[in-house]
């Protein structure tokens, strides 16, 4: 129980930290400032239905990925880490990525930003992906898969109430809490980008170097 407990603490914290709601919040405000509520309402579920979706998918296909591109599950730690630590220096340094969009054809794609960039590249991103096809790849037994699973659509069901309730958390927080909540992110994001680093090379360095511990 108590390993279970863990790996899903582990599984909340990166896909949270990773898919960063809070950060995508400026951003939802600003694509969907010209929707009444209900319409900002339905493409945050959409948004968030569509990213879970493509999460779990990778997660199963993740081994299938490996397998025909020839890729070690120790090489893809060690890339991961490597996105991971980026993403958490950007977050650390409160750096939050735009879009652009332009004004007069927001209206035009609105049945479409739910897909792209929100779903994706935006909370379902490389990090969001990779950390899912590694955490799959950790769980060995179906427990462990399971709750994988419902920590994907836990963290993707707070993702949707934190983007329905973007306009109030913003006010709240301010642009003060706003930027210390992305650093604090970011710092978690470095530590796991260093886990995920450090246990994909000595793998790697103990076929190389056989008498390494």
């Amino acid at each position: 129980m108590n390993e279970l407990l863990g790996f899903g603490l582990l599984a909340f914290t990166s896909f949270f930290t990773l898919i960063n709601p809070l950060g995508t919040m400026p951003i939802f405000m600003t694509m969907t400032k010209d929707l009444n509520k209900h319409d900002r309402t339905h493409t945050a579920k959409k948004a968030s239905i569509v990213a879970c979706i493509t999460i779990i998918i990778f997660a199963f296909s993740g081994q299938l990925l490996f397998s025909f591109f020839g890729i070690s599950v120790d090489s893809f730690r060690i890339v991961g880490g490597v996105i991971f630590f980026l993403m958490g220096m950007d977050m650390l340094q409160a750096r939050l990525a735009s879009i652009k969009v332009q004004e007069d054809k927001v209206k035009t794609y609105i049945n479409d930003i739910s897909i792209t960039p929100l779903a994706i590249p935006m909370i379902c991103g490389p990090g969001a992906l990779t950390n899912a096809i590694v955490l799959m790849q950790d769980a060995e037994s179906i427990e462990k898969r399971a709750v994988l699973i419902a920590t994907i659509i836990l963290v993707m069901f707070v993702t949707y109430v934190i983007l329905f309730s973007s306009s109030k958390i913003i006010k709240l927080l301010g642009e003060t809490g706003n930027n210390v909540m992305m650093r604090l992110m970011g710092l978690i994001v470095m530590v796991i980008a260093v886990e995920f680093f450090f246990s994909g090379l000595k793998p790697i360095l103990q076929d190389i170097f056989p008498v390494v511990t």
